[in-house]
């Protein structure tokens, strides 16, 4: 490495957080072309992380320093939401930290992640899913997430549940969702009336409600419930339960339910 630090470079690191990735998309932007970055890994002053992607010398990289860089380098729409989400927000004590943890990330539209970013060994299982949940994203509904140094994005909690649901596959999964739901006291309703009257998934809108109403939150009885179209027909979300004709779903039974 040569003692002096090159202008350019030494720049673009003012500008780069640590612990995070840097695309070549990016590093273009700044000034350094891929010939340059390709001078300055030998150099010593880039790592290579993967296909255009690089890292700082010295730094540990995790996949929340990834996500940062498809956020804000490369402008995707992914995000962690979901269980994950919900977990930190401080919904639960799981922190979804090493490998046996899985990470949800969720994106609005269909997206294909790069390949540094599927190929690496990160830390943790990522989950990936190109959802189109939502005709529209309230302002509200997108917190961010302090990492120390650099933020990422992530669902509020009100979107984070409804992406659980719209993941729900199997009884153990609509169970889970209601076991979610009983902790979401707080949600906030006139978020959560936008974001249902924006939902494209018939199953989710109904399974939310229901779930909203079993549990006997407050907010359930400020939300306007006509505004919000429920479609056509019977749905069996939920194999071998019980009819539910409110909402027109089969649900679990009471004695199924996790604290019911």
């Amino acid at each position: 490495m040569t003692s002096r630090k090159p202008t350019k470079i030494n720049q673009v690191l003012q500008k780069w957080p640590r612990g995070t990735v840097a695309t070549q998309e990016w590093l273009s932007r700044m000034g350094v072309s891929n010939k340059l970055a390709n001078w300055h890994v030998k150099s010593g002053w880039l790592v290579r992380f993967g296909a255009r992607a690089f890292a700082q010398p010295g730094d540990r990289v995790d996949w929340l320093g990834g996500l940062y860089a498809l956020q804000t380098q490369l402008g995707m729409s992914i995000h962690v939401g979901a269980r994950t989400a919900l977990e930190l927000h401080g919904r639960s004590h799981f922190v979804p930290l090493g490998r046996e943890k899985s990470v949800m990330l969720i994106s609005d539209q269909p997206e294909q992640l790069p390949a540094w970013f599927r190929n690496h060994q990160w830390e943790a299982d990522l989950r990936h899913s190109c959802l189109s949940l939502f005709k529209r994203i309230a302002d509200k509904a997108v917190t961010k997430l302090d990492c120390g140094g650099f933020e990422v994005i992530m669902s509020s909690a009100e979107r984070a549940v409804m992406e659980q649901m719209r993941k729900a596959g199997s009884n153990a999964d609509i169970k889970h969702a209601y076991q979610l739901m009983e902790g979401l006291s707080t949600l906030r309703p006139y978020l959560v009336q936008e974001l249902l009257e924006n939902c494209r998934s018939v199953k989710v809108k109904r399974l939310f409600l229901w779930s909203a109403e079993k549990a006997g939150h407050d907010w359930f009885e400020r939300l306007e419930s006509s505004r919000v179209d429920l479609g056509k027909g019977k749905r069996q979300i939920y194999k071998g339960g019980q009819f539910n004709k409110k909402y027109q779903i089969t649900v679990p039974q009471r004695k199924e339910l996790p604290g019911v």
